[in-house]
């Protein structure tokens, strides 16, 4: 056998074993997820909705999600993504929320009305026949 046989096959050992790998970290990672996964956790679904899990059908896979006070929706048990954790909510109640009398102060021309009779390029591309 050539050397370069020898580097591939170990190259090609080597990506295998990093495959299996990764494979056993995601398995365990979904596997504590549904662990922690019951009634009263915030979460967020695949498709970025919030919500809090009222009940947990496993026969089915079905999740009862309040969103709001009193909407409760029914999603798939896959779909659930993220389970949010106490310490993020409050990561995200500190977002600074901006009025628009304050971007009205900040740029005074904020809230005009764009001239549509123009184009965006600033030139009059039309032809008029």
């Amino acid at each position: 056998m050539d050397p370069l046989s020898l580097i591939m096959l170990a190259v090609l050992a080597m990506l295998i074993f990093f495959m299996f790998r990764n494979s056993r970290k995601r398995q365990k990672d979904v596997q504590s997820m549904q662990e922690r996964t019951q009634p009263g956790v915030e979460v967020m679904t695949n498709f970025g909705l919030f919500g809090t899990i009222v009940s947990i059908d496993d026969e089915d896979n079905k999740v009862l999600l309040e969103t709001s006070p009193g909407t409760v929706l029914t999603v798939h048990r896959q779909t659930i993504a993220k389970i949010i954790t106490p310490d993020e909510v409050v990561a995200d109640d500190t977002v600074e929320t901006v009025g628009a009398a304050e971007l009205d102060a900040a740029d005074p021309s904020y809230g005009e009305r764009a001239d549509l009779s123009k184009p965006a390029t600033g030139r009059d591309d039309r032809t008029d026949k």
